[in-house]
């Protein structure tokens, strides 16, 4: 029985790391595509002036929704 439980603790334990692994490389992957969508649309690669700006003002007006003082 205490093998059981053993064998049952240390498959749970693998089954978290794994899945912390698998967080941290989304986690990862997504911080480096924002990373490359800053740099390109800092460079006006991506979207249009007009686009970008439209872009600005709705995520400016959401924090002013919420709330949020952004000046």
């Amino acid at each position: 029985m205490t093998q059981s439980i053993t064998a049952a603790a240390s498959g749970t334990k693998q089954i978290i790391t794994a899945a912390s692994r698998v967080a941290g490389t989304v986690a990862l992957i997504a911080a480096a595509l924002l990373i490359v969508l800053f740099l390109l649309q800092e460079n006006g690669l991506v979207l249009s002036t007009e686009a970008a700006h439209f872009l600005h003002e709705a995520t400016h007006d959401a924090r002013h929704a919420l709330g949020v003082p952004c000046h």
